[in-house]
């Protein structure tokens, strides 16, 4: 590398008048932003004239669009720039985003009869509680909307499922307020929503109720079920040589509780006598 000494301001005003002391050549070098940036030694306005001159994005886009919610990564995707290079500006925007979720956590949840008495974090650590979810594992996250709000994010994971609510934060006395955005940030409001009770039927009704199936079921098997036993009619001699009954022992069919007649026995119709039995 061979080393120049300046001669002085070229008669066009914007360049500085260079010389090679050994060969006395002389050069042209431009007396640009990043010029009077190396000649106070200012580095950091020298790694931000190249971003502005390799991305074509201004320091200023750049923290926009980190603050809109955009990572390194993805920003520095995008632009076509290193990541190392846009971290030198996102790095202040992206503590003021975990600052806000941090802030947002102490708010309070707007209800429809008003804020909620407990706070933000305090809600959804409920919610995860009830759930039997693991609290700890969750992230909180921040950025400015379109309308210039804060949007408060949390994200957790259920099984394979990646999960995520949003909240409006409005920062303000006591804490702020948040409004929940969609159905994951109203649930985690009300996590027993939804959750009716069974029903339970006192023990005596449920008793009440068997008892009555096995009473109908044992009727209807007596009706349908019963078969008529005919007896066998004495011969003509037998009933000559069979001794009158009187009228009050003639055999009378009794009936049961249930109304179904009794089948008289064999001495009963051979003898005429009445029955004892029952």
């Amino acid at each position: 590398m061979r080393a120049l000494r300046v001669v002085g301001l070229h008669e066009d005003g914007k360049s500085i008048v260079c010389e090679d002391t050994e060969r006395g050549e002389k050069f042209l070098l431009p007396a640009d932003e990043r010029l009077r940036a190396a000649a106070r030694g200012d580095i950091t306005r020298l790694g931000q004239i190249q971003i502005e001159l390799e991305s074509q994005m201004r320091p200023r886009e750049i923290q926009a669009r980190i603050r809109a919610g955009e990572t390194v990564e993805q920003l520095a995707a995008s632009a076509g720039i290193p990541e190392q290079r846009v971290e030198r500006f996102a790095y202040p925007v992206l503590l003021e985003r975990a600052r806000t979720a941090e802030l947002a956590q102490d708010a309070h949840p707007i209800r429809e009869d008003g804020p909620d008495v407990r706070t933000l974090g305090e809600v959804v650590a409920y919610a995860f509680g009830v759930r039997g979810q693991d609290y700890s594992t969750a992230r909180w996250d921040a950025w400015r909307g379109d309308g210039g709000k804060w949007v408060i994010c949390l994200q957790w994971q259920t099984g394979r499922s990646d999960n995520r609510a949003h909240w409006s934060f409005s920062p303000g006395a006591h804490g702020g307020t948040v409004t929940a955005l969609d159905d994951h940030a109203a649930d985690l409001h009300d996590p027993e929503v939804g959750r009716s009770p069974r029903t339970l039927r006192p023990v005596t009704e449920e008793a009440d109720d068997a008892q009555a199936m096995l009473d109908s079921a044992g009727d209807a098997e007596q009706d349908e079920g019963a078969t008529v036993i005919e007896a066998p009619l004495p011969t003509q001699a037998e009933a000559e040589s069979a001794p009158e009954a009187p009228a009050d022992d003639v055999p009378q069919r009794r009936k049961t509780k249930k109304g179904h007649p009794v089948v008289p026995a064999w001495e009963d119709v051979l003898l005429g006598v009445r029955s004892q039995r029952g």
